[in-house]
């Protein structure tokens, strides 16, 4: 990082009282603005961020942790309608594995995931697979079938009975109660 910082600022032609090989001074000419809005250039090592093995001190893609869930952030929400009787029933799971099913004039139901369901389910929606589950159902329509809406993050996937690619498979298997709401 230090060498990518001194070639730079020695292709720029500018000077620098700190000597040579220091890095420039942030937001000198030749110095690119970090992640933040202040130009400003990210710290090479923080709290909870990780080293490449064999590079101490240095991080070449510091690590984003995950802060800890938090109560009330929903994770994904999954919406269920159709079926012989028409149903529409909706199952929030937030990050910290507390869910909630409503079913129609019902009283909802809650519970929550141990935290090893609860990996489970956000490496499921995680998966680089599921992030190619199309948006939009792309077989026939199955009659008196259920159509489900999963929404995760920014992300809205639809899909039927017939519509089921095995990420958006392992996203079910990992929801509380066995899957998606279908009964009445």
């Amino acid at each position: 990082m230090l060498l990518a910082a001194a070639l730079a600022g020695g292709a720029s032609g500018c000077g620098s009282d700190a000597g040579p090989g220091a890095p420039p001074a942030p937001g000198a000419p030749g110095t690119t603005a970090g992640p933040g809005a202040s130009g400003t250039p990210a710290p090479t090592s923080a709290p909870g961020t990780t080293t490449a093995p064999g590079t101490p001190g240095t991080a070449t893609a510091p690590a984003v942790p995950r802060p800890d869930p938090r109560p009330g952030e929903v994770l994904v929400q999954v919406v269920v309608t159709g079926g012989f009787a028409g149903v529409r029933n909706r199952l929030v799971v937030h990050r910290d594995g507390q869910w909630t099913v409503r079913s129609g004039d019902k009283p909802p139901r809650t519970g929550r995931q141990t935290p090893a369901e609860a990996a489970g389910l956000r490496g499921a929606l995680e998966d680089p697979a599921f992030a190619l589950v199309p948006a939009r159902p792309t077989g026939r329509p199955i009659a008196d079938g259920f159509r489900y809406e999963v929404t995760y993050g920014r992300r809205v996937v639809v899909a039927g009975d017939g519509d089921r690619p095995p990420a958006l498979r392992r996203v079910f298997d990992a929801l509380p109660e066995g899957g998606p709401p279908t009964s009445p």
